[in-house]
């Protein structure tokens, strides 16, 4: 039997949008802590929709189809739709509107019975979905140990099916977007594979996922002593780890402050520690777009520009060097004429070839 076909975050993001023009309900498989539930809101988002987040896990049959009351007017046994359910008049107000049902294969079976009467027909009783309604849903793979139940061939049959995998690139892009600590990222920069490393077989109740990763950043904005620092942070990613990525921070933390680097104050770089400098590369790039985004002075951006690629080209091995040219061109999106630095042309002739492979890559 061959491996199930998987596919990136930036992937699932067209695969959602193609199912939406397609109107197919689609279902998002994948490990815990991957950002299922992001990716839908974040499509949702570009969108200008609306998303109705069910979690199918902790809900009742009745959640879904409503509950049977008597109709006294009528005289007859009646029945009240689901209140969480989009409505007509809520939907009008928005573009689309996304149906999200999270967690569904961890639904019990009555739960599903009453999802699929809903995903077929789009309708359930006397409800009937909007127009403009999409619907996707997601749930861990049977591998993951979690609590899962196997969800019925005919209720299957009416999803396209996209497994989700990690990958580091789009996990980059998110977090520079979402502006995760420059500490996290510098890390994972250097230790890609640390990014995720669930194993279903482990007892440990910590692993590191980019769910886990995000709640370190929030961590690190905190005044907890180092002590219980180190502490919360095993408690989210695992004790291995966590004492990794501390003592990584401290040789980080003495690494040149990345404003003097880019005013020109700092030429030279004596701590060779290659996470470090990796670090120290996401910080600049940081600083450059922080800069880009408040208006900094065209002529004093151009300088810091300069001093950032005449900075790598003579203390960073190749790999470095390029890697960061990557990111500040791809990843943080830095605008400027190459033409004005004065370390184009030497920098181009240096490294042109690889920066070249590496943002077609």
């Amino acid at each position: 039997m061959s491996e199930t076909r998987t596919i990136t975050p930036a992937e699932a993001k067209k695969s959602i949008l193609a199912c939406f023009n397609h109107k197919r309900p689609m279902f998002l498989w994948g490990p815990p802590g991957i950002g299922k539930s992001e990716i839908v809101a974040k499509v949702a988002e570009d969108l200008k929709g609306l998303v109705y987040d069910l979690r199918l896990g902790q809900m009742e049959p009745t959640d879904i189809r409503g509950i049977p009351f008597y109709n006294k007017e009528q005289n007859i046994m009646d029945w009240a739709p689901p209140i969480d359910l989009p409505d007509e008049k809520t939907c009008k107000k928005y573009p689309i509107v996304v149906l999200f049902l999270d967690e569904m294969n961890s639904a019990a079976p009555a739960v599903q019975a009453a999802a699929y009467q809903l995903i077929l027909n789009r309708r359930i009783g006397k409800y009937q979905l909007p127009d403009n309604v999409v619907i996707v849903a997601a749930g861990n793979r049977e591998s993951d140990k979690g609590v899962t139940y196997r969800m019925p061939s005919p209720l299957a049959n009416r999803f396209i099916h996209q497994e989700m995998r990690v990958d580091f690139d789009s996990w980059q892009e998110w977090a520079v977007e979402n502006k995760i600590n420059k500490d996290v990222i510098g890390y994972l920069a250097y230790s890609k594979q640390d990014l995720y490393d669930f194993d279903p077989k482990s007892a440990s109740r910590s692993f590191a996922t980019p769910r886990s990763w995000t709640f370190v950043s929030q961590l690190l904005a905190c005044d907890d002593d180092k002590d219980t620092l180190t502490n919360l942070i095993a408690g989210a990613i695992g004790e291995g780890l966590a004492v990794k990525f501390m003592a990584h921070r401290k040789v980080a933390a003495k690494m040149p402050k990345p404003e003097d680097i880019l005013k020109g104050k700092v030429k030279d770089l004596e701590i060779k520690d290659i996470s470090a400098m990796y670090s120290l590369v996401i910080s600049m790039c940081y600083e450059l777009k922080e800069k880009q985004d408040n208006g900094v002075d065209e002529k004093e951006f151009i300088s810091n520009l300069d001093n950032f690629f005449e900075y790598m080209m003579n203390n960073f091995e190749t790999e470095i060097t390029v890697m960061g040219a990557r990111v500040a061109l791809t990843t943080y999106n830095l605008k400027f004429q190459p033409t004005k630095l004065k370390s184009f042309d030497k920098f181009h002739e240096k490294y042109g070839k690889f920066i070249l492979k590496a943002t077609q890559a």
